[in-house]
């Protein structure tokens, strides 16, 4: 006997009404009832992924192409060593503003909205970039980078993660994730390739300009996506969630054919104040988003310290004084060529992580991740007993250690957690907030670093930062919310 869905009163669902999630996750069965292990993914599902990880890339490349074109700048506008520190830190402070200003804006004007904005706020000053006048005006043009950057982080995760089936999301979230790491690889190699075809001081600007067309192009994608139906439906827009959900779903044959929600229409008491992270509901997941993820990257960005000592015992020598615009060249192309060595292998990493997260589970994943990095961080501290070749022998071994287990674990993980442990409502400013947090630790250590280096020397803080990793697995641990596998709308309940 069916049921006239029309004669039910409205404030009561349907039989057949499910939640967003439910709807996302269902899989189609055989003809004797097996059920199919995964979801079909719909075209427009993968056409947010793609949207997603070309904006990760995009990321990865701008910033470690800075790397390369530093030298050139520095020598066409002058800058002292101080200055220098400045540009270094200009888009990191950028990414810190970005996060906590403009990622939590999407739980307010919603997914798509700011997934475009973000975008357009990059186009606009990659172009400023490339005709960057002064120092000043760089430094200005690189922090509004960061910025669009830092909405990118909370918001490019959400995006993919309220769109796509649980049993999916970890795989798909870091996968896009690690397209920085590409982009970062990607971006050392065009400053490589520029610079053997343009070499002269003004080949830095080349190398931003080769990221403007294609960053075009997806901003005028990001315009065709859907609004996720999870913001729509917390925000009361019930017929605008039905209409995104079924053109999300949206396959041949057409399916489902219609859709209704067992969720109530959201009151205004889900419009939550930023406060709403810290009270007793969310604050696990604030301490488990934020906490580990500065952690990391104080260890990240510390590290980075020692890169040049490898660089030189991998790939050879640079040449010590400059003495020509040829000596600059060189010496960048040296550098261009040993941080792609490096970009390499954090690209194995995060495709471990893609392997192993729906084995092995996040939580797992950054715990053991941490510790990981902690062996690598303490082999190259054992280093300071040694001389010659074991010296270079244990510096090296320590940094690829710990290379491969922060994109194995904490630097991929904590990225991952953040877009998944807040509840719908929140999710784009814990998120946001998160990445903020973080990044409090990577511009303190660009500032702070070179300081304690000359007060304790690097093998001391080499044993802070094996301390720092493994307090990240602890709090890790001590906080710890399932999240892999998980229905969107259930994590953390």
């Amino acid at each position: 006997m069916s049921v006239d869905e029309s004669a039910l009163p409205a404030s009561q669902p349907s039989p057949h009404s499910r939640s967003v999630q439910a709807y996302i996750d269902e899989t189609p069965l055989w003809a004797d009832g097996t059920p199919v292990p995964s979801t079909p993914i719909t075209n427009m599902q993968w056409r947010i992924w793609t949207l997603a990880a070309a904006g990760k890339f995009f990321e990865g490349l701008v910033v470690f192409m800075t790397g390369v074109a530093l030298p050139l700048i520095a020598e066409e506008f002058k800058i002292t060593p101080a200055q220098h520190g400045v540009v270094g830190a200009a888009s990191l402070f950028g990414i810190l503003i970005g996060a906590i200003g403009l990622g939590g804006l999407s739980d307010y004007f919603g997914r798509k909205s700011m997934f475009i904005v973000e975008m357009i706020i990059f186009m606009i000053f990659l172009v400023l970039l490339v005709a960057s006048p002064n120092y000043f005006w760089l430094v200005v043009f690189l922090f509004g980078l960061g910025v669009a950057l830092g909405c990118d982080y909370p918001t490019a995760h959400l995006i993919i993660s309220e769109s796509i089936p649980s049993s999916m999301r970890e795989r798909l979230v870091l996968g896009a994730f690690g397209f920085q790491a590409l982009g970062a690889m990607t971006g050392t190699v065009v400053g490589y390739l520029v610079l053997k075809n343009i070499p002269e001081i003004g080949a830095w600007r080349w190398m931003y300009a080769t990221a403007i067309i294609p960053a075009l192009i997806v901003t005028i994608g990001r315009f065709s996506i859907t609004e996720s139906a999870h913001w729509l439906l917390v925000r009361g827009r019930r017929d605008e969630a039905r209409t995104q959900l079924a053109r999300l779903l949206a396959r041949w044959p057409t399916y489902p054919k219609s859709v209704e929600f067992t969720t109530p229409v959201a009151t205004a008491g889900s419009r939550q104040s930023f406060l709403a992270l810290f009270d007793k509901t969310n604050l696990r997941a604030t301490v488990l988003a934020s906490v580990p993820w500065f952690l990391q990257d104080l260890g990240t960005y510390g590290i980075g310290i020692f890169t040049p000592t490898i660089l030189a015992a991998s790939i050879g020598h640079r040449t010590a004084h400059v003495r020509s615009l040829a000596d600059l060249i060189s010496n960048d192309e040296l550098a261009a060529k040993g941080a792609a060595l490096i970009d390499l292998l954090l690209i194995v990493g995060i495709v471990c992580a893609i392997l192993l997260v729906n084995k092995i589970g996040s939580i797992r994943l950054q715990v053991w991740g941490f510790i990981g990095c902690a062996a690598g961080l303490f082999t190259a501290a054992a280093s300071g007993f040694t001389t010659g070749g074991t010296h270079i022998l244990l510096i090296f071994v320590g940094f690829m250690l710990f290379n491969f287990m922060t994109n194995l674990g904490p630097n991929a993980q904590t990225y991952l957690l953040a877009g998944e442990v807040f509840p719908t409502r929140v999710r784009g400013m814990g998120a946001g907030f998160a990445a903020a947090f973080a990044k409090i630790g990577a511009v303190a250590t660009a500032f702070l670093f070179p300081v304690l280096l000359a007060l304790i020397g690097t093998q001391a803080l080499l044993y802070i930062l094996v301390g720092t990793s493994l307090l990240g697995a602890v709090v890790t641990w001590l906080f710890r919310i399932d999240t892999t596998g998980v229905n969107l709308e259930q994590i953390g309940k």
